[in-house]
C-alpha cells in the first residue's frame, strides 16, 4: 500500500496557502516543566476544525472537469464543514451527507457554507453518500480515507516542525486516522528522533484495539457512538491504519470525565474553546502523563465546534 510521503505533504501545503489558517503553537505555562506543552490550536480554522486542509487540497487536486460535476462528502460534522466551505471557494457544488445525530450547530454551519445537507440514518451516511455519486456523477471527498486528505491534514505536521524543531512528542486525536497519519507521517519524515503519539476515547478505542492486535479491529456504531466526542466515532480504513502501523509509536486512551474536564481547562486556562473531540489529545498530556514519553510535547487541539449548551454546561462549577 503506497503511502503519503512528505513531497506530498509539501505539494499540499502550496494547494492550501491561503485557504487554511497557519495555526501558531501555543505555550503553556500552567504545563509540568519536566514536559513543557504546547498547543496547535486547529479549532482557529475558518470552519473551526482542522479538517479545512485535506478537503481543499482534495478539493483543489481535482480536474476541472471533476470539479463541474460537484462534490459529495459524509461526516458527522467538522469535514462536512470543511468541504461546503472548500467548495464555495472553487464556485462548486456540494452534497454533504450527515447522520441524524449531527449536532444542529454543525449542520447548521454547514448549511450556511451553501451546501446541500442530506440527512441518514445512523451508520448509513457512506451509502448514502455512495448513492448520490453513483446518480450525479460527483466526485466523493472521504473524511480520511484518501491520500489528498491525508496530506492536506499532514501540514500540521510540517508547521510544528517548523515553530518546534525540537519537539519530542506530538499528541494526535485519533478516530478514522487521516489527522495522525498525515502529522505522523510528516514528523517522521522531518523529524525522527520524534515521537507521536495518539489518543482516543475510552468508548470509542477501536484503534487502540487495532494496534494492540496488529489488524484492524472492529466496533459497532453504537459502542464508538457511546463517546461525547462526537468527531472521534469513526474507525480507521486499511489505508490510514497502515499509516498509522508504519508512524504512530504508541497510544492512550482517556475517560469520557477527563474529556469533560479538558474542555473546561482549554477554556480556563489557554482561552481556546474546544469541542470534546478537539481536547482529546491535551487530555492525554494531562491524564497520561505517566505512559508517555517525557520532553518537548505538542497536542493538537483538532476542533472547536461545540454546542453552546453544551459548553455551557461543561463549563459550570
Amino acid at each position: 500500500m503506497n503511502l503519503v510521503t512528505i513531497d506530498d505533504i509539501r505539494a499540499a501545503a502550496g494547494r492550501i496557502a491561503g485557504a487554511a489558517t497557519r495555526t501558531p503553537l501555543l505555550t503553556c505555562l500552567w504545563s509540568d516543566p519536566d514536559r513543557p506543552l504546547w498547543l496547535k490550536p486547529e479549532n482557529l480554522q475558518p470552519i473551526g476544525a482542522f479538517k479545512i486542509r485535506g478537503a481543499y487540497n482534495a478539493i483543489a487536486n481535482l480536474t476541472d472537469e471533476q470539479r463541474a460535476k460537484g462534490v459529495v462528502a459524509y461526516s458527522s460534522g467538522n469535514h462536512a464543514q470543511a468541504v461546503a466551505y472548500a467548495a464555495k471557494m472553487f464556485g462548486v457544488r456540494a452534497w454533504i451527507v450527515v447522520p441524524k445525530d449531527t449536532p444542529q450547530v454543525k449542520i447548521d454551519a454547514t448549511r450556511a457554507h451553501g451546501a446541500e445537507v442530506v440527512l441518514s440514518e445512523i451508520g448509513q451516511r457512506e451509502v448514502v453518500a455512495d448513492e448520490i455519486v453513483a446518480e450525479r456523477g460527483a466526485a466523493l471527498i472521504p473524511p480520511f480515507d484518501h491520500p489528498d486528505v491525508i496530506a492536506g491534514q499532514g501540514t500540521i505536521g510540517l508547521e510544528i516542525i517548523a515553530d518546534l524543531p525540537d519537539v519530542d512528542l506530538v499528541l494526535v486525536p485519533v478516530s478514522g486516522g487521516g489527522l495522525i497519519s498525515g502529522v505522523a507521517a510528516a514528523i517522521k519524515a522531518l523529524r525522527p528522533a520524534a515521537r507521536v503519539w495518539a489518543v482516543e476515547p475510552e468508548l470509542a478505542a477501536d484503534t487502540a484495539a487495532s494496534l494492540n492486535a496488529g489488524e484492524l479491529v472492529s466496533w459497532s456504531v453504537d459502542d464508538r457512538n457511546r463517546t461525547i466526542a462526537d468527531g472521534l466515532r469513526s474507525q480507521p480504513s486499511p489505508l490510514t491504519f497502515a499509516h498509522q502501523q508504519a508512524f504512530v509509536d504508541g497510544i492512550v486512551t482517556v475517560s469520557e470525565d477527563e474529556i469533560r474536564e479538558t474542555v473546561a481547562l482549554l477554556a480556563h486556562k489557554a482561552n481556546l474553546v474546544a469541542e470534546p473531540s478537539g481536547a482529546v489529545a491535551t487530555a492525554g498530556y494531562l491524564h497520561r502523563a505517566k505512559e508517555l514519553p517525557r520532553g518537548r510535547t505538542v497536542a493538537v487541539v483538532s476542533g472547536g465546534n461545540i454546542d453552546t449548551d453544551l459548553l455551557a454546561d461543561l463549563l459550570s462549577p
